[in-house]
């Protein structure tokens, strides 16, 4: 009997030992397939941020020393002036895309905000701050007064604008913007934006496959985000101090005051900028367009002409 055991006892830490290097070997495999994957992505990474570094030189950026420090912006057209103020993310690049089809009959001035391509980060990027940054830029392009475009986060800081420089905003245009609350909140988020983790152009390019299911925007989105280690800055100031301001600072933003024309856009399926709370938010401007679309997610899209078309309305109304 001891003899049969023992022999037991030995085919089971055979098998054991067998079993151990399998799990081994399948670990290796998978770990040499990740490398594997990683490497390939770096490459491609690699290839998208050289391929944005191009594209942002292809735009016409210039800069102005303000008392923040350095700005780029684009300035294109002539006529009346849009101040097309970037989201989350951005960059005058951002900022130009929504409005470039109206340079040929406006002035579209986009700069990148603190932190963003081009432009300094200062000690102070508080959403006051920006706006006293936009106001000097415009004296500096002998701009009086201006439209306000503005997308996400960037909506934070044009009503600031437009609160602050109610004299020098002809309408406040929002377009996927960031919300006033409509009450004063008992608590908010000191932290709203992508982890610092990913803020970096490998980082959020690793990323880039889930933007479809969490911000219902397409994959190929993040070739307009990179190089993204030129937003990293700008990202994680919207992220630690715009996105959470018009919460942080509610009794600082008084929008029943504002005596200016509003335009609002919002999908009603948009991840990023909820729409319940731009809804209930429209009610508290005194002078407000509401245009809803029922789909187009955070870039609208699909909507292209409707909202050029009412863009334009709006400014010839406001004239």
């Amino acid at each position: 009997m001891g003899v049969k055991k023992s022999a037991g006892i030995k085919r089971s830490a055979g098998r054991r030992k067998i079993a151990g290097r399998k799990k081994m070997m399948v670990a290796a495999a998978i770990g040499v397939v990740v490398l594997a994957y990683l490497a390939v992505q770096y490459v491609l990474c690699g290839a998208a941020v050289a391929d944005g570094h191009e594209r942002l030189k292809a735009f016409d950026a210039k800069t102005i020393e303000l008392g923040s420090g350095t700005m780029a912006y684009i300035d294109e057209g002539e006529g009346d002036a849009i101040l097309s103020i970037h989201g989350i993310c951005g960059g005058y690049d951002a900022g130009y895309w929504p409005v470039a089809g109206m340079a040929s009959d406006y002035r579209v001035i986009a700069p990148s905000r603190f932190g963003y391509p081009g432009s300094d980060a200062p000690e102070n990027p508080a959403p006051g701050a920006q706006a006293e940054a936009f106001a000097e830029l415009l004296d500096g392009l002998g701009v009086d007064r201006a439209f306000l475009l503005a997308t996400s986060a960037g909506g934070t800081v044009a009503i600031r604008f437009a609160l602050d420089y109610p004299e020098r905003t002809r309408g406040l245009i929002l377009y996927s913007s960031a919300a006033p609350l409509s009450e004063k909140p008992d608590r908010y988020p000191g932290y709203a934006g992508p982890p610092k983790f990913l803020c970096g152009n490998f980082g959020m390019w690793l990323f880039s496959p889930l933007f479809k299911p969490v911000m219902g925007m397409e994959r190929e989105t993040i070739h307009t985000m990179l190089p993204f280690g030129e937003r990293r800055d700008g990202t994680i100031i919207d992220a630690e101090i715009t996105n959470p301001d018009m919460a942080k600072n509610y009794d600082d933003y008084k929008i029943e005051s504002l005596r200016i024309p509003v335009l609002i856009f919002q999908a009603k399926d948009d991840k990023m900028a909820d729409y319940g709370q731009m809804a209930g938010a429209a009610r508290r401007f005194p002078d407000c367009e509401f245009v809803v679309f029922e789909d187009g997610g955070h870039l609208m899209s699909g909507h292209g002409e409707e909202i050029d078309s009412a863009l334009r309305a709006f400014i010839l109304s406001a004239e």
